[in-house]
C-alpha cells in the first residue's frame, strides 16, 4: 500500500493532497501539521469530494512528524501557521525524519526550498537522488502555457534549466510542428517570454500541486516520462552539490537519471554563472 506524508497542511500542502486524491493512485496521505484540527477538517473536505469525483484515498491528519518515517515518500511543503518549511526550522525537521530512520525520497514543494534541498545533502549527507524539488515545475508548465499564447503555436517544447529563482530556457533546441522555434519566431520575442520568468515566480499552490502529484506517483510507480523537477547536481555542468532544475527520469523511491538538455554555448555560459560552484550560504 502507498502511503504519502505530506508536512504542511497550508495552501500547498493541501493542494498536494487534493491533487493526488483524485488521481486516486496513492492509497493513504497524512497530512502532517501543528494546527491539527484545521488539517484535520481539510482532510476530511477531500475525502468527502471522493464519491463526486470517483476516489478513494485515505486521508488523515497529525500533529506528529514521524508519522511521516514510515511513508513511501515524504513531502515538505507550508505550514498553517509558520508556512513553508525552510531554512533551520525545516533543516531541523529534515534531520528528525533522517535519524528517525526515514528511507523515503524527500520531495520539497515549496518555492523557497533550495537552500533546504542543498543543506541536507552537504551537511546531512542525504543522497542526492532521494532530494526533489518541485515549484519550479509548476513555473516550466506555466511558462509553457505562455509560450504557447505568445507564439501562437501549441505544443511548444523547451528545456528550463538554472537554480531557483534564477533560470534559462533553452531556446536553441526548442521545436514545435517538426521545426526550431528560432526559426519561426524572433530573438526579441524569445528574450521577452524569458523575462516573463520574474512574473510566473513563486507559482501558486495549484500550479505547484499538478506536477507534485505526477512526480510522487513517478517516485512511488515509476514513470516512463521525464518529469522537469529540481535536483543535486553530481557533475553535471561541471557543478556539484547545487540545486538545478533537469529533466528527470524516476522510479523505485529515486532519480534514476539526470538528463541533459541541449543549450547554444550562450545559453550554457549563463547557467554555469548562475549556478556558481557552491551551495549557498545559511539564510
Amino acid at each position: 500500500m502507498s502511503v504519502v506524508a505530506i508536512l504542511g497542511a497550508g495552501p500547498i500542502g493541501a493542494a498536494i493532497a487534493h491533487k493526488l486524491a483524485e488521481r486516486g493512485r496513492i492509497r493513504e496521505i497524512r497530512l502532517i501539521d501543528g494546527t491539527t484540527a484545521v488539517a484535520s477538517g481539510k482532510a476530511l473536505d477531500v475525502m468527502q469530494s471522493g464519491p463526486i469525483s470517483h476516489f478513494d484515498t485515505q486521508l488523515s491528519a497529525t500533529d506528529n512528524p514521524l508519522a511521516a518515517a514510515g511513508a513511501d515518500v515524504i513531502v515538505f511543503a507550508d505550514d498553517i501557521a509558520s508556512g513553508e518549511w525552510q531554512g533551520e526550522k525545516g533543516l531541523a525537521r529534515v534531520q528528525q525524519l533522517v535519524r528517525a530512520g526515514a528511507a523515503a525520497p524527500f520531495v520539497f514543494a515549496g518555492p523557497s526550498q533550495t537552500w533546504l534541498i542543498e543543506t541536507a545533502h552537504t551537511e546531512l549527507k542525504v543522497p542526492a537522488d532521494r532530494l526533489i524539488g518541485t515549484a519550479a515545475s509548476g513555473l516550466a508548465g506555466a511558462l509553457r502555457a505562455v509560450a504557447s499564447v505568445e507564439l501562437g503555436f501549441t505544443g511548444v517544447e523547451f528545456a528550463v534549466t538554472g537554480r531557483p529563482p534564477a533560470f534559462v530556457i533553452g531556446w536553441s533546441s526548442a521545436a514545435v510542428a517538426g521545426a526550431l522555434v528560432t526559426d519561426r519566431v524572433p530573438a526579441h520575442r524569445l528574450l521577452a517570454i524569458s523575462q516573463s520568468i520574474k512574473k510566473l515566480w513563486p507559482p501558486a499552490a495549484q500550479a505547484i500541486a499538478a506536477p507534485t502529484a505526477q512526480i510522487v506517483e513517478g517516485l512511488v510507480m515509476g514513470s516512463r516520462k521525464l518529469h522537469q523537477a529540481v535536483t543535486i547536481l553530481e557533475g553535471e555542468f561541471g557543478v556539484r552539490r547545487v540545486a538545478a532544475i533537469l529533466p528527470l527520469r524516476l522510479g523505485h523511491g529515486r532519480v534514476l537519471e539526470r538528463v541533459l538538455p541541449s543549450l547554444s554555448p550562450q545559453e550554457r555560459t549563463q547557467l554555469i554563472n548562475d549556478l556558481g560552484t557552491e551551495p549557498v550560504r545559511r539564510p
